[in-house]
Parts: structure tokens; sequence; C-alpha cells
């Protein structure tokens, strides 16, 4: 759990600020569960620069309570948490002062939004707060006021465990948070999963990941593991202490992220899941009439296919659903072996093509949108899919037919533009194993939107 806090101050000497303005939003890595804020009476003048940059006033703070009055909230509403802040050392600082003045000693680990961004979002040009959420889309209102600022470093922070394939952070939370053992342990773990389209990380009582898997609905998913009396199941859930889930709305970013962690963080217990098998693959030759044929083949070693099927019957279904969309010739598509007319010009679908009444040049140009349609190899694209909230969307990008990886952006943002893109999304390795699932999944969904990029002149 994490306190996610901004303070204004009145400025002045090291270690005589009073604190003006407070903001925490307590959140549990997916969601706000509690929030407080208010203005605090710091009962000393504020310095004219500080009322120029955030508009507060000593008038306005009259009638504020003093911090000595909502001491308490902020102990509870941080309790067990780690608080969340950027430039993390300046708000921690400003508490224990405050808190050490009324004899109290307040304590509790940190993290720095600067830190995990200078690590996770290299070579940004400024990580001040207002500059860094600019150049990364996400929106900011309030600038310098605290609801305002804390508010954009949550979505920073969502950013920025989206972007910590390691999940370093969420490991630190998870040793952090004691954990009483009680009976129907399993039970209690469900009944903190939502039923939402995502990741999961099963965790031993060290915070280690043990498992990572996906799945469009977390909770009955785990309740699978949990049941189960399979061998690798049933030390699952002896060892499982804790899960931790990260929402992505698109079922394929969530197979993108469970195939990149598991590769990432080698949980034990993923090391005997099934590999992903593409055994077949489509390729394309030219005949002695200069018409294409596409076939279906084992994958060949040194060619690349145009796209990957797991097993030849999946093949053979796509290719005869691509003969009747795009009007083709099942002898050039491998599904019709006999001599002369092939048994598609019977029902109008050739254009009799294999007895060349259709010009090679008209008939290769269908056959060039189909592979257009499904392979990558040379592509840039975009391919938009649902995000997270009611008012996101995620973003999977492929540059010269290799996919880069996978960011969340908010609907009212132009994410068309690359530059921009590349400082949100997570960058993630390109495989064939990548490779086969992007295609294979946006074959199965034609929903999907597919975009190209535009590029800086």
């Amino acid at each position: 759990m994490y306190a996610i806090l901004d303070i204004e101050t009145t400025g002045g000497k090291y270690n005589e600020e009073g604190i003006t303005e407070i903001a925490i939003y307590k959140f549990d890595g997916q969601e706000v569960v509690d929030q407080f804020i208010t203005l605090i009476n710091p009962e000393k003048p504020i310095q004219p620069f500080v009322v120029n940059l955030t508009g507060i006033n000593n008038n306005m703070l009259r009638n504020a309570p003093k911090f000595y009055e909502i001491a308490k909230r902020i102990v509870e509403i941080t309790q067990d948490c780690i608080l969340v802040a950027h430039n993390a050392s300046f708000d921690y600082r400003i508490l224990r002062t405050e808190f050490s003045r009324l004899g109290f000693e307040y304590e509790r680990q940190s993290l720095c939004t600067v830190e995990l961004s200078q690590e996770l979002i290299p070579n940004q040009p400024s990580y001040s707060l207002g500059k860094l959420v600019r150049s990364l889309g996400i929106p900011l209102s309030d600038r310098h006021r605290a609801n305002g600022d804390a508010l954009a470093t949550i979505k920073l922070f969502k950013l920025l465990l989206a972007k910590d394939t390691k999940k370093t952070i969420i490991t630190q939370s998870v040793r952090t948070e004691t954990k009483k053992q009680v009976n129907g342990k399993l039970l209690k773990i469900l009944d903190d999963i939502p039923a939402v389209t995502g990741v999961y990380y099963i965790h031993n009582a060290a915070g280690t990941i043990i498992y990572i898997g996906k799945s469009k609905n977390i909770k009955n998913r785990l309740n699978q593991h949990f049941t189960s009396e399979n061998k690798k199941s049933r030390k699952i859930q002896e060892e499982v202490d804790r899960v931790t889930f990260e929402t992505t709305g698109s079922e394929l970013v969530a197979l993108l992220k469970e195939a990149q962690e598991i590769r990432v963080n080698k949980p034990a217990y993923n090391r005997t899941s099934r590999k992903a098998k593409f055994d077949y693959g489509l390729y394309q030759s030219l005949d002695h009439n200069g018409y294409m044929n596409l076939q279906v083949h084992k994958l060949l070693k040194d060619v690349a296919p145009i796209t990957t099927f797991t097993n030849r019957q999946q093949a053979k279904s796509y290719m005869h659903r691509w003969t009747d969309e795009f009007n083709l010739c099942q002898r050039y598509m491998g599904l019709d072996s006999g001599n002369g007319e092939c048994s598609g010009t019977h029902t109008d679908k050739c254009q009799k093509a294999c007895t060349c009444q259709e010009t090679a040049e008209s008939y290769n140009r269908r056959v060039q949108q189909l592979i257009e349609r499904n392979s990558f190899a040379i592509n840039d694209m975009i391919i938009i899919d649902r995000g997270r909230a009611i008012d996101e969307q995620s973003a999977i990008l492929i540059e010269a037919g290799e996919f880069k990886g996978i960011g969340f952006f908010n609907l009212n943002y132009q994410i068309q533009k690359i530059d921009i893109l590349k400082t949100i999304i997570t960058p993630m390795q390109h495989d064939a194993d990548i490779q086969h699932i992007i295609q294979s999944y946006t074959r199965k969904h034609k929903r999907l939107k597919i975009i190209k990029p535009t590029y800086n002149d």
C-alpha cells in the first residue's frame, strides 16, 4: 500500500518551514482507496516568493486547522504505507520535523518518483514534476498546489509501476507490509482481488514472485489456482503469501506483459509452464506465370514467415477464410491440387487466375493486401486497444516490424506522434514468441484499431 502525497510550505530556513497545505492519497497499486486534503495554519508567515508560486496567502490560512489538529489523521492514512512523493526526501523531512515538534517520532519507508523516473524513464530534459508529466502526456492542473501535484504524481507513479518490469517496487512493498497468517488464507487473498483483465503476481512470504499469469478475469483464474489439485497448484497454495496484480484492460497487453515479465523475473513455478508453440508458417513464392502462391509449411530455419500458426488445422482454416475474403484462387492458396479451373470458379470466388484469365498483376494486388494485413515485417504501426479505465486506451508500438513496447494514454491526448509515445511506453524485447502473440491476436480480433505513427520533421 502506498501513500502518495504532496506538501506546500511557507518557505524559509531549513527545518524552520511550516506546512501550508497537504494532500495524501492512499493507493493500493491500482486505485485510490482513501484521501485527505487540507490547508494548514502554519502559525508563521509565508515567504512572498511562495505566495507568488502557490497562490496560498496568510489570509487563506487564518481559519485553517493547525498541524496538531490533523496529525492523527496523517498517521492513520499513512499507517502500513510506503510514502511516495516527487522529491520524497523533502516531503518526508517536513513531515518528520512537524511531528518532532509534537514530540512524536514519525517513521515511514519512502519512494521518490524523481529517482524512479531517472531510472525507468532516462534521458528526459527535466525531472521537475511539471515538465516531466507534460512530456509524458499526463494532465496537470493546479500546479504548485498540493492536490494538483499529488494527483499528477499518482498518474506518474502508475506509469512507473508499469515500466518496472523487474517488479522491484512491488516486491519492496510486499516485504514492507507485515501480513498475519490466518485460517482461510487463500479466501482472504481472493477477497482483495477484482474480476478484471490483467497480469497477476503470486508472492511468497519473502516477497519473491513465484508465479506470473494473465487472465481476462484475474479473480476466477486465481480461484482455479487455489482449488486445483495438480502438483504445481498445490505448491503455490502452500507458498503463497500475497497476490499483487496490474489491470491492463486489454487482453493483448496482458499477454505481452505476461510473456515479458516471466522472461525477466523467471518465477519458480513458470519454468514448467507450457511454451507457446507455433510450428507452421505462411510463405510466398512466384510461379512461372508470375502469380504469387501462398503455402503453409512447417517453419523454415532461414526464411521468415509472413505469419505463424499454432498447428496445420488452424492454418488451413485461415487459408479458407482468406481465400473467400480476398477472392483468391484455391490452387494458388494450396487448397486445390487438381488441374484446370479450381473449385472456387464455380462459386465466383476465384476470378480464374488458375487458367490465366485474370492477369497476374491484378491477382497479385489482392495477395499483397492479404500479406500487408497479416505481416508487420516492414511496418510501423500503433495498435490501439482498451485501457485500464473508461477514459484511457492502451498503445502497442511496432517499428520496422519490431515490437517496441506498450503504454497507456488519456483519450484526450494525441498519441500518434512517435516521440511522445516512446516516452510513455514500457520498452519490451521483440522475439518470435511476441510476434506470434501479436499476429495471432490481431487475426482474431478485428475490432482493434491500427494506426500509422507520425514522425517529427
